[in-house]
């Protein structure tokens, strides 16, 4: 057989549930998802209601970094080696408003920070999420849960 007899079609259509169905000899199966682009690459999401690995974010090291970062500067502030923010954003040579949002993430729940680091946080938690969000994330840990979309408690 030729390489121009065996043309495939790839055919994205966005629907409530996959199916699948033979055409002229082949397998089609249409699933539903989304294309997005995240940085340079394109990433394929499931529909919110799907359950799949897909759906995970994965290790996401800069805000493991991150996370690492400001409970470090936190306890630094609990032993009073900086009496405020402002003298740890001064010696960090950083702003004192992004020192102020990086401490903000440690007010995270514990089974939410405990799924960033193993990477098992939905894919929309990311660092520019929480850090554009973080005044709107409630310091209730069941409302962090909703709102971020982890299970309550």
């Amino acid at each position: 057989m030729s390489m121009q007899a065996r043309r495939f079609a790839v055919t994205i259509e966005a629907k409530e549930d996959s199916r699948s169905y033979v055409s002229n000899g082949q397998r089609v199966t249409v699933v539903p998802l989304t294309i997005k682009r995240r940085q340079n690459r394109k990433v394929l999401t499931p529909p919110p209601s799907s359950t799949s690995d897909a759906t995970v974010g994965g290790f996401d090291e800069s805000m493991i970094r991150t996370l690492g970062k400001g409970f470090h500067w936190q306890r630094q502030l609990d032993e009073g080696r900086y009496p405020h923010v402002s003298d740890l954003a001064r010696k960090q040579k950083l702003e004192r408003g992004w020192i102020s949002e990086i401490l903000r993430m440690t007010l995270l729940a514990p089974d939410i920070i405990t799924a960033i680091v193993e990477g098992r946080q939905p894919r929309h938690v990311n660092l520019h999420a929480l850090r554009g969000r973080i005044d709107i994330i409630p310091r209730d840990w069941n409302e962090q849960r909703r709102l971020l979309g982890f299970p309550e408690r």
